[in-house]
């Protein structure tokens, strides 16, 4: 499966964004979908997940209460909105497709290019 992921951009402290990650190739609707993030000098890190059929999500706790993933099977696409965001969420963010769900990147066989999300202060 091939993913392109897009949507990122700068915004102040505060605002919202979404995610989008569109997905080609194999049955989309196989896998289950995460959001990872690396900030400048960090190592990637888990930020949400979300089944195959949508009806099960997990969230790191950074994010808990601020981001939603949400799927569209019928689109081939995975969103991250992200609300109220915060100067620490700054960092590109990537979508990954796993037989599993997971919130260790190695459960994660296929990567998406990375977005970048810049929120100032």
């Amino acid at each position: 499966v091939q993913l392109q992921a897009s949507g990122g951009g700068l915004v102040q402290a505060g605002g919202s964004l979404r995610l989008s990650c569109a997905a080609s190739g194999r049955t989309f609707s196989s896998y289950a979908m995460g959001w990872f993030r690396q900030a400048p000098g960090k190592e990637r890190e888990f930020v949400a997940a979300i089944s195959r059929t949508g009806g099960s999500t997990y969230y790191a706790d950074s994010v808990k209460g601020r981001f939603t993933i949400s799927r569209d099977n019928a689109k081939n696409t995975v969103y991250l909105q992200m609300n109220n965001l915060k100067p620490e969420d700054t960092a590109v963010y990537y979508c990954a497709a796993s037989l599993s769900m997971g919130v260790a990147d190695v459960y994660y066989g296929y990567w998406g290019q990375g977005t970048l999300v810049t929120v100032s202060s």
